[in-house]
């Protein structure tokens, strides 16, 4: 499998064929990203391929061949991707197409997209890049550097989309993720499952120092370097008390929601769709749902073990029912709801639904931002169809 040390390798990578792991691991997500061709779960993978053997591997079936495609099949492949893209920037949304995005030397090109905007901008790339552990450079009184090179990447993205909006999500670094940086061991323990262990909002209250060094390169951004389009989301919210508590941070912080910053939260725990009424009159500017950790635990699966990978299904009644749930009850208060996942630009029928219930927006991987465009165009066709 990979993990975020491997991101520095996997951008010189030509495709990427893992042994372990679903569509939703951590090669998976980074792969698509990148634009990378990826197969995971492969099982054998690393026995079966040596080093100096050529192959092609085909993302999009997951299949691996032995030898190299043709150049003129490539080239006529890239010739009808840009037909395409022309043909998608005809058609008008309602719904936004927002992009999940990480990498901030893909911002300029993907900003140049017909896209509205980052619906999940991920915090974990640049803290791997910066290659040390945020707790570390307190203990070496380092904070600024910190800030600086944070608030240095946070600026590529909003720059790169001005003036659209940048959701930046803070981080959501699982303990085995924070191991790997520089001085982690010291201050991450061994957890049996870090998916469902120490992460998200309740790491900001344990550990508000932290979490401040993201607040203060947010107003770096927004206030010394005037780009304003950038916003902030919250992962991981267990419980309606968390939320309160990182509400008085971000407060504290100095950071007030206004017309131009919006206060956002990820839905992805059973929890949240429960509470989502509770969650709500908080005092939050809308939520995004987390397709990916919230079929995860509503269906009781490991999303990164490709044994139940099969059993990993978006569209499963347990979750529509609380997806919809979500959005109704957003769009009750005339407030924000977006979703970020694969599962739009994937299943049609979902980004169907997803329109019906009244989603403010759909967020994908780069390489789906045109495909999403248009299964979202066809929607919202058939919607008024069906109204009139």
């Amino acid at each position: 499998m990979t993990n975020p040390d491997y991101v520095p390798a996997m951008k010189r990578s030509a495709a990427i064929v893992t042994d372990k792991g679903g569509r939703t691991s951590h090669a998976a997500i980074v792969s698509r990203e990148l634009g990378i061709p990826c197969v995971v779960g492969a099982e054998k993978a690393t026995k079966l391929l040596k080093a100096n053997i050529t192959i092609t591997v085909n993302g999009g079936d997951g299949q691996v061949y032995k030898g190299a495609l043709a150049a003129n099949k490539l080239a006529a492949i890239e010739f009808i991707g840009k037909q395409k893209e022309e043909k998608v920037r005809l058609m008008k949304t309602a719904t936004k197409v927002f992009v999940n995005l990480g990498q901030k030397e893909l911002a300029s090109d993907v900003a140049k997209k017909y896209v509205d905007g980052i619906g999940l901008l991920r915090a974990e790339f640049i803290i791997a890049e910066i290659g040390t552990h945020p707790r570390k450079m307190i203990a070496e009184k380092k904070q600024k550097v910190f800030i600086e090179k944070l608030a240095k990447g946070l600026k590529t993205f909003a720059e790169a989309f001005d003036p659209r909006p940048v959701i930046y999500r803070a981080t959501d670094f699982k303990s085995n993720e924070y191991k790997n940086l520089k001085g982690g061991e010291k201050y991450e323990e061994d957890e049996e499952n870090p998916m469902i262990g120490f992460r998200g909002a309740y790491r900001y209250i344990a550990d508000p120092q932290v979490f401040n060094m993201e607040l203060e390169a947010i107003k770096l951004v927004r206030n010394k370097y005037g780009f304003t389009n950038l916003w902030l989301m919250i992962p991981f919210v267990r419980t309606v008390s968390e939320m309160e508590q990182v509400k008085k941070l971000v407060a504290a912080g100095g950071l007030h929601r206004s017309a131009s910053f919006k206060l956002l939260m990820m839905a992805e725990i059973p929890s949240n769709v429960v509470l989502i009424d509770k969650f709500l009159d908080l005092g939050v500017d809308g939520v995004s749902i987390g397709s990916n950790d919230l079929t995860m635990l509503t269906l009781g699966l490991d999303r990164d073990n490709a044994k139940v990978s099969t059993e990993f299904n978006e569209l499963d009644p347990a979750v529509m029912w609380g997806i919809e749930h979500i959005i109704k009850e957003c769009r009750k208060r005339k407030l924000y709801s977006g979703i970020c996942g694969q599962g739009p630009s994937v299943y049609p029928e979902l980004t169907e639904k997803l329109i019906e219930w009244g989603i403010s927006s759909v967020s994908v991987s780069p390489d789906s931002i045109d495909k999403t465009r248009e299964i979202v165009y066809e929607a919202e066709k058939k919607l008024v169809t069906k109204k009139q």
